[in-house]
């Protein structure tokens, strides 16, 4: 009877262990996700009526046994690259991912140019005419 007792028992920590993890999968993935409609939220921020189909496709897909790659291929070939918040790497978007690099090293290069610049206009020795006005200022003292 004890065995079966814990046999139960154990069976029913197991479910709601999986039950808790699909809902940690449905809920990371559908952050991973943009909604289609608002397009500055998630589909798990989203109150639309589409980013609630979306969250209960992403539960049906894991329920089904779906992995994660799965179910965020099967978004991005419905709405297209647009609707991953974290864009893959290919070549369609190293742009995207090289950009900010890139503007990053012409922005220092552009700034130790500057610097450079900076430190190479030194300013000509006074001439002995100049020399003689700014002690004869000093000695007087400033109008």
């Amino acid at each position: 009877m004890k065995a079966w007792l814990a046999l139960a028992c154990g069976v029913l920590a197991l479910s709601v262990h999986a039950a808790d993890s699909l809902e940690a999968r449905e809920a990371r993935l559908a952050a991973r996700l943009r909604c289609v409609v608002c397009q500055n939220q998630t589909v798990a921020e989203s109150n639309a009526p589409l980013a609630a189909d979306m969250r209960k496709q992403i539960r049906e897909q894991l329920a089904q046994g779906g992995s994660d790659a799965a179910v965020l291929e099967f978004f991005e070939r419905r709405y297209g690259s647009f609707v991953r918040y974290d864009a893959p790497l290919r070549p369609a978007t190293w742009l995207l991912w090289s950009a900010p690099f890139a503007l990053l090293a012409i922005g220092l290069a552009v700034l130790l140019r500057l610097v450079a610049r900076r430190r190479a206009a030194v300013a000509p020795p006074l001439t002995t005419e100049e020399k003689a006005r700014a002690a004869a200022w000093l000695r007087k003292g400033a109008p």
